[in-house]
Order: structure tokens, then C-alpha cells, then sequence
């Protein structure tokens, strides 16, 4: 457990772990639920299209934001078992669950290749969100071992060297061979960075507050610039987390909410510790998401009512409470039991 004092400091992370984490569903409203291909078909009341198109702008960036909250953190920590097996088994619970609701409840069949791919704990590593991050905890540990081995100089040369490559060079029509672990890798050293080698300027409300407003209205600019110009390539400047301004937002806003001094929160604080368990409760698997955004929520057909906009915000509030709540009866209920067991069984 982190002691007071620390975990006073951190309170502005945990709300930035949250904030991330919202923005996260808000892409999933609409990009798992058909509104964004309806838009790229220009469907829609023109007002109600234009917003959910911004609206759903954030998930790559998200993304980033969550992996610089890992490096910041973790570059002084050690992965071990206990911290891995938590993580794997978080992940692997959700899809026991689900796998069961959705069988038992005759929502889907039970067979030999349906429950492989909902119990496989990797699924993906190309661009798959979870599974790429549970893979990513194996390098950890020997990232760590790379960055104690650089200095201040090394490290932000292969900070900038490899930004250069993935960010840069795609902008230029490099061609560029893409994958999460190479990206997660960067982001991590981003982190790191900050967080072994503060700056000065580092502890500036104001220029990150400035720089993170700009990045955030480009990015919503450059939205609602291709809705109106090609619609085809709607997120084309923020579809994946290697785009400059997906990775600018996410810096800058991490290190704008690093800096807020709102003290120690204890509702942040729980509330954050199941950000990650919001994401594997409303998006763990193809058929969660279909059930939810598309069978259940029917979010396309707010592209032609009133309150869309209402309707968007609402329903992420409403899907983001559940989900954490879902969460924090499971860490009561099972993780928490489970781990303090092996830990007095350890003691004995």
C-alpha cells in the first residue's frame, strides 16, 4: 500500500486514470455501435452527426494517456509475480463471467471454438488493446533494466529518436510497420522520463494547461475538418495512437492533471483503481460489445433524435458507474480474499 503521503501526490493522476478512462467509453458510444460507419455514409441529422463524430475522437489517445500513467509509475517499481498474476487473472475472470451470462442465458451457443476465443487471454497483438497490455507487462522489467542503464542525455535521444520514426516519419509518408508492444515501449520511456528527470517547466499548470486545451481542440478540429471534406477518413489525424496529436494530448494532458493540486481524494482514489475494469466489464470481448452498444443501447438511432447529445453523455455516465461498480464488488469479493489468503498462507 502506498503510503499518505504519496498517494496525496497522486491524486491528480487517479482523476487523470479516470478522465482516460471516460474518454475511452465515449469512443467505444460510437465506434462500437455503428455510428461512426453511418456518419462515414453521411446518415444523420447533420447537428447529431457532427457531435457523436467528435464525440467518439479519443480512444487512441486514451490509450496513450493509460500507458503513460504505467510508465510513469512503474519505472521505479518491480513487476512480480503477484502484480502479474492480478492483472491476468482480472482479465480472465471478466471473460469466465461473461462467457457463462451469455451461454447460460442462451444469448449465444456454447461451443468448443466460442468459449477458446472468449477464454484465450490473448487474442490480439497487433491492436488490441488488453491483450498487448498483459503481453507488455513481460518487457517491463527489461525496459526497466534499459532505462537505469541510460542517462538523462540517452534517454531523451531515444525518446526523440524513437518518436521521430513512429510519429514523424508516418506524417511524411514513411511507410511505417505499426504494433502496440513497439508503441507501448515508447510511451513507457515518455513516462519514465517525466517522471526520473523533472524539469523545471515540467511543474507548469499554465503551459500544460495551455498546450493541452490547443491539442484538444485540434484534435476535435480535425474531426469535424475531414466530416465536412471526406468523411471516409473521418479520425484520420486521431485513429491511432501514433498520430502527432494523439500523442501530444496525451502528454500534455497528463502532465496537466500531474500538476493539479485538489489533495487526497479518497472517492478518486477507489474510483480510479477500477478504471482498467471498466474497460474489461463494457469491452472485453466482440459479443459484450455487440449486446451492449448495438442490441441493447441501440446508439445508432440517435443520429436521427433530438437528444443525441444527451443521450451520449448520459449513457457513458450510466455504463462507466456500472462498470465500476461491477468492478469493486468483484476486488471485495474475490481479489481482495484471494490475495490476503496467500499472503497470510506465505506468513505462516
Amino acid at each position: 500500500m502506498e503510503n499518505t503521503e504519496k498517494a496525496r501526490r497522486e491524486s491528480g493522476i487517479e482523476l487523470f486514470r479516470i478522465v482516460t478512462m471516460f474518454v475511452i467509453v465515449m469512443h467505444h458510444y460510437v465506434i462500437n455501435s455503428g455510428i461512426s460507419e453511418a456518419i462515414m455514409r453521411g446518415e444523420g441529422i447533420m447537428p447529431n452527426a457532427l457531435f457523436l463524430a467528435v464525440f467518439g475522437w479519443g480512444g487512441k489517445t486514451g490509450i496513450n494517456c493509460f500507458v503513460l500513467i504505467t510508465g510513469y509509475f512503474m519505472c521505479t517499481s518491480k513487476i512480480t509475480l503477484k502484480k502479474f498474476l492480478k492483472l491476468f487473472l482480472w482479465i480472465e475472470l471478466y471473460k469466465v463471467i461473461f462467457l457463462a451470462v451469455f451461454t447460460l442465458t442462451g444469448y449465444r451457443e456454447l461451443t468448443w471454438e466460442y468459449a477458446l476465443k472468449m477464454l484465450k487471454p490473448v487474442s490480439s497483438i497487433g491492436n488490441e488493446f488488453i491483450s498487448t497490455y498483459l503481453l507488455f507487462y513481460f518487457f517491463i522489467p527489461f525496459i526497466n533494466i534499459l532505462i537505469k542503464g541510460m542517462n538523462k542525455r540517452q534517454h531523451l535521444s531515444l525518446v526523440c529518436l524513437t518518436v521521430l520514426i513512429y510519429t514523424v516519419a508516418p506524417v511524411l509518408k514513411l511507410k511505417l510497420a505499426y504494433n502496440y508492444i513497439s508503441w507501448f515501449t515508447i510511451i513507457y520511456l515518455i513516462g519514465a522520463y517525466i517522471r526520473l528527470y523533472p524539469e523545471t517547466w515540467f511543474n507548469s499548470r499554465r503551459i500544460w494547461g495551455i498546450a493541452a486545451l490547443c491539442m484538444l481542440l485540434l484534435s476535435w478540429g480535425s474531426v469535424a475538418f475531414q466530416f465536412y471534406h471526406n468523411r471516409s477518413l473521418l479520425y484520420y489525424w486521431v485513429s491511432d495512437s501514433n498520430k502527432p496529436m494523439a500523442l501530444l494530448l496525451a502528454v500534455a494532458a497528463f502532465m496537466l492533471f500531474k500538476n493539479l493540486d485538489i489533495g487526497y481524494m479518497k472517492i478518486i482514489n477507489i474510483t480510479a483503481a477500477s478504471a482498467f475494469g471498466v474497460l474489461l466489464v463494457h469491452n472485453g470481448s466482440d459479443t459484450m460489445r455487440w449486446w451492449l452498444w448495438v442490441e441493447h443501447l441501440q446508439n445508432v438511432k440517435y443520429l436521427y433524435a433530438g437528444n443525441a447529445a444527451a443521450n451520449a453523455f448520459i449513457t457513458c455516465i450510466v455504463i462507466y458507474a456500472l462498470c465500476t461498480g461491477i468492478d469493486l464488488i468483484r476486488y471485495n469479493l474475490i481479489e481482495r480474499p484471494l490475495f490476503g489468503a496467500l499472503k497470510k498462507r506465505r506468513r505462516k
